[in-house]
């Protein structure tokens, strides 16, 4: 085999599922020392409602991971995306417990208790181009402005927690209830099938998500036959993926987090390391020379072949 033939040395797996979990600390301690064990890096959320994260590392250590977590109640069949990188996409790895595994803030809204239709990504197409159909992107506004569904419905939401207000502020101008079918998608799945179980509780009866999200779309979908437009933003050092989950040509501005577009990087608000025209006028100038200095000592750092100690991941 050529060394062109040889897959990245780092398998990305992403996975959720909602699932009724009664000892969220118990689970903790086992992922987490199974995690450290085997090198991984990344974060997994744990909540009453189930589990959801991204971990990284050797492909054998992050199979192990993922059979101990389809041993959790309710997860023997849970869904994994893989995909491959040469690096190393986090620098740390996090077991977190918190109320819910995404937060829409809606007690009384659980998945359990019944969400819409999941569409392949194969017959996706022809949902969202039925007339008929309300398509919504359920993610927010800076992930939207990289990439989206042709036609889609943007909510410019800051936040998941803004979805439910928004939805309800718009319902009778998007006409939902009137149109016979309502389609959402994001970038995994897990907010959009949130966001069919909030639908649902509503009382719209025919509502559908994207099955494994955007980026199973994107492995599954050959670029001639796809209605995306643009590049699907992670939450990674990766920034953002493309076709068969190949890097995107974002960058992420470490100042502020948000992504940079190659064009953006020509413009006078731009600054590696600094500012971008997200977060230009936003940072006073004390504080760019603050970033502009903690960029200069990653450079350095990373020059010695060291990581510096205030270098955020992503940095560099």
């Amino acid at each position: 085999m050529s060394s062109s033939q040889v897959p990245p040395p780092i398998r990305v797996a992403s996975l959720y599922r909602f699932a009724r979990f009664d000892d969220c600390p118990a689970i903790q301690r086992i992922l987490k020392r199974l995690c450290e064990q085997g090198g991984i890096r990344g974060t997994l959320i744990l909540a009453p409602e189930g589990i959801n994260g991204t971990i990284a590392g050797s492909g054998e250590a992050v199979e192990a991971v993922v059979r101990q977590i389809r041993t959790l109640p309710g997860c023997a069949d849970i869904k994994v995306k893989n995909s491959r990188t040469d690096e190393m996409p986090f620098h740390r790895m996090k077991v977190r417990i918190k109320d819910e595994i995404v937060t829409m803030g809606e007690p009384g809204v659980s998945p359990l208790l019944g969400v819409g239709e999941y569409v392949a990504p194969a017959d996706w197409n022809a949902l969202i181009s039925d007339p008929a159909t309300i398509v919504i992107d359920t993610r927010n506004a800076y992930e939207v402005e990289v990439g989206t569904f042709r036609h889609a419905i943007d909510p410019r939401t800051g936040s998941f927690r803004d979805f439910p207000a928004w939805f309800r502020a718009q319902r009778e101008s998007l006409a939902v209830g009137k149109s016979p079918k309502v389609a959402m998608f994001c970038t995994g799945g897990i907010r959009c099938e949130k966001a069919t179980a909030l639908l649902r509780a509503e009382g719209v009866e025919e509502v559908y998500h994207l099955e494994g999200g955007i980026l199973k779309y994107l492995e599954d979908i050959p670029p001639e036959e796809s209605l995306w437009e643009g590049e699907c933003f992670v939450f990674d050092q990766r920034v953002c993926l493309t076709h068969g989950l190949q890097a995107g040509s974002f960058e992420i501005c470490h100042a502020c987090r948000m992504p940079v577009a190659p064009a953006d990087k020509a413009g006078p608000d731009y600054e590696e390391g600094v500012s971008c025209p997200a977060c230009f006028g936003a940072r006073s100038a004390e504080q760019r020379a603050g970033y502009a200095e903690r960029h200069r000592q990653a450079r350095l750092a990373r020059e010695r072949g060291h990581r510096h100690v205030g270098q955020r991941p992503g940095d560099g």
